[in-house]
Parts: C-alpha cells; structure tokens; sequence
C-alpha cells in the first residue's frame, strides 16, 4: 500500500513534471497577487486564450512556441489598450472582442496549417509528457518571470496600489504597465506546456484569489497564494497518476477546493466570518434599542 502511494516519485518524468510545475505555479501565483489587487483577471484570461494563434503560426514555421505565444499575449494585450484608447468600447469590452477573435483565428488556422502542435496539447497541456525542448523553455520562462518579479516587485506593487503616487516619486508607470504585461505573456507561456492555454487560467487568478481571502497584507498574501498554487501542482499530479485522469484538470479542481474553503472559513473576510459579524451586528443594535 505504501509503496503503490509513492510509486509516482520512482519515475524520472514524474518528477520532472513536479519541479516544472512547481516553477510554472510560483510564478504564476505570485502574478495572480497582483492580477487580483489591480483587478485584471479579465487580462489573464484573456492573454492565455490568445496565445494560440501565435503558437499555431510558431509551431508551423518551426520556431519555439515560445516566441510565438510571447508575441501572441502582447499583440493581445497591446490591442486592446488601443481599442480602448480610440473609441468608446471599455477596457474589459476591447479585452473580450481582441482575446475571443484572436483564440478563433487560432482555432481556425489549426484547419490549415500543417504544425506539430497538437491542439490538446495546446489547450489541456501535456506536462507529464513534455518535450526536452519545451522543458527549457518552460524553465526559462518560469525562471525569468520569477526573476523580474523579485526585483521590480516593490515598484509593481506600488504601480497597482497607487499609480499616482508611483508617478510622483519618479517611477514610469507606461513601463511598468509594459514590464507587467510582458511578465504576465511570460507566465502563460510557461504554463501553456504545463497546464495548457485554457487552465492556466486558474493559476493566475485562483491562488490571489485565495491569498487574498486569507490575509490583509502582501506578503502574506503572496506566501498563501504560493503555498496554494504548489501544493495544488503537486498533489493533482500524484492524484492524476493514482487515478488516470488528466492532471491539469486535477490541478484545478484541487486549487477550486482550496478556494472554496478558503471563501467558507476565513477567518476576516470568509461566509461563516461575515454571517458571525451580522450576527453579532444585528445582537449589538437589539441591546442599543
């Protein structure tokens, strides 16, 4: 019984896909912090859906698809900043126009061109079988966005709190809002080979999410939402093997419950908190009266 229960740690590919999804996650758990303080969890989504023509064009070409899914996540986001700024259509409107035509377009041009992307493996992600190629890459994605994170993130954080104040002491927001994107086209490069276009999703957003929930600061936010984003990669891989489903799906699904029991029992800001300070709101008025 022991032995079956760690029988995934014996394999070589097995802990291979645990050390790049461990990389894919911290960097995309500590994205998703500031993705849901700046509330951009529109623009996550909407990059890792549009990242598919570039990795279709890419793929059929012969160059990294890691270039092609960069270039795609920036065309994206930069798209939509100029709808937004040249006509009456808002930021999350333009987000959902550009993102949706450029996911189609890509969908589309998998009928046409002969590429050795294979479009689960785009979508769902194939971590427990990627390529030495794609490997690198992944790690170099991971590893640059963590990078950059640790040495500009007081100065994004700042951005998201109170880009006005960010722009009195000196600092160029413009560049910053860039470094962000191109941070953000970064992480989703790297988890397109781990979890796939359409669940990386949930790595960037769900892990803030939780951290938030749980703590008032940032730097507790961002331990919790690692911690999260980790053990979620980790234990969903273990479970994908045990029970012979797709690991990416696990993934999620065990991020959605951490969630979800992070929103019933936080201690500040979670269903049972809020109901207790009704509750004792509703007392406090009685005695008043």
């Amino acid at each position: 019984m022991i032995e079956a229960l760690f029988a995934p740690f014996t394999h070589a590919f097995m802990l291979e896909a645990m050390g790049v999804g461990a990389l894919v996650a911290t960097a995309c758990a500590l994205l998703s912090c500031y993705i849901v303080l700046k509330g951009w969890s529109l623009l996550g989504d909407a990059i890792a859906h549009a990242v598919l023509p570039g990795v279709v064009i890419a793929s059929a070409l012969g160059f990294p698809i890691a270039i092609g899914a960069f270039v795609a996540g920036m065309l994206c986001a930069m798209g939509a900043g100029f709808v937004q700024s040249h006509s009456r259509v808002k930021e999350d409107a333009a987000l959902g126009v550009v993102f949706t035509g450029m996911f189609a377009a890509g969908m589309v041009m998998l009928a046409f061109l002969t590429t050795e992307a294979h479009v689960t493996h785009i979508l769902f992600g194939n971590i427990l079988g990627i390529e030495p190629e794609d490997f690198w890459q992944t790690l170099l994605a991971g590893g640059v966005t963590l990078g950059i994170l640790l040495l500009k993130g007081r100065d994004l954080k700042l951005f998201c709190f109170d880009p006005v104040h960010a722009r009195s002491i000196g600092l160029n927001v413009t560049l910053l809002r860039y470094l962000f994107l191109a941070l953000l086209s970064a992480a989703v490069v790297a988890g397109v080979q781990a979890v796939g276009v359409i669940l990386v999703v949930a790595l960037l957003i769900t892990p803030g999410c939780i951290g938030y929930l749980l703590s008032n600061r940032f730097g507790r936010m961002s331990a919790i939402a690692v911690a999260s984003a980790v053990a979620s990669t980790l234990f969903g891989i273990v479970v994908s093997y045990h029970a012979d489903v797709a690991p990416a799906g696990a993934i999620v699904v065990i991020l959605s419950l951490l969630f979800a029991v992070a929103l019933a029992f936080a201690p500040e800001h979670g269903l049972l908190a809020s109901r207790r300070a009704r509750r004792a709101a509703v007392a406090e008025e009685a005695r008043a009266g």
